[in-house]
């Protein structure tokens, strides 16, 4: 059975297994699309392994150590990152170096993507949506599985679902591309950077729950790897950073959502 096969056949399990969750045990709708288009997918509760696997030999600093986390509620996720056609639809600009209506929008800070936020939340009268948190994230991009990607530990096979240096022609690239992970993301290993609600700070090795981070810092954990850089940096471990304001072509953000009572 080749490689790919098997990759196949784990997404489909994980996915059945953990729809079953989200769709039925949590009574949410399993995919919502918002006001301006966005799809959401519905993350399951659950817990994971988050941090760099202690067999992973080329593990940063800050990626350990590998501890255990917990989700205790569901939450929806963007299917794709944001897209510059979603941002104008609520900002009326476009920020972005690389110009696409379906290309993530960048060159957006934290701080940028938090008005964003709230001039949505304000357009349909509420206060649900936000950044996701750092495990959110990571949680939803491994979607299950405890390998260096969602697909495994080789980056070789980045290509086939992700826009990274090697591959991106040096510039965003439209969302959905590529191949997504088991619980339907797609963009979460490149293309651009995403922003997430932590600061950034060491890792424990106790188990936590619903971590959100730090209380304060100077900088902003954004993840995912992004068309400027290496495979490695696309990993699901990977942890990267910038103060509130700091603004990059590779950098944009995906939204999470929580559901409504």
């Amino acid at each position: 059975m080749s490689r790919c096969v098997k990759h196949s056949i784990l997404f489909l399990l994980v996915l059945l297994v953990f729809g079953v969750q989200a769709g039925v045990a949590q009574g949410q709708d399993k995919a919502i699309t918002t006001s301006i288009g966005m799809e959401m997918v519905l993350i399951p509760a659950g817990s994971f392994d988050m941090g760099c696997n202690p067999d992973f030999e080329n593990c940063y600093s800050d990626e350990r150590p590998q501890h255990r986390a917990t989700l205790s509620k569901p939450f929806y996720l963007g299917k794709y990152p944001v897209t510059q056609a979603q941002w104008v639809a609520v900002m009326g600009n476009n920020p972005s170096k690389f110009k696409g209506r379906d290309n993530p929008v960048e060159e957006v800070s934290w701080d940028d993507a938090q008005t964003f936020i709230r001039r949505l939340n304000e357009k349909e009268g509420h206060s649900r949506y936000r950044l996701p948190t750092e495990a959110e994230w990571e949680y939803a991009a491994r979607a299950g599985t405890t390998g260096a990607y969602f697909f495994g530990d080789d980056g070789d096979e980045l290509s086939r679902y992700g826009w990274y240096r090697d591959n991106s022609g040096k510039k965003t690239r439209p969302v959905g591309q590529k191949q997504p992970n088991a619980w339907g993301l797609y963009d979460v290993h490149g293309n651009v950077y995403e922003w997430v609600q932590d600061w950034k700070g060491d890792y424990s090795s106790d188990a936590v729950t619903d971590p959100k981070g730090p209380s304060s810092g100077s900088v902003r954990v954004h993840r995912g790897g992004s068309w400027l850089g290496p495979a490695e940096f696309c990993r699901s471990a990977h942890r990267s950073s910038g103060s509130p304001d700091f603004r990059n072509a590779d950098i944009g953000f995906r939204l999470a959502l929580s559901p409504g009572q």
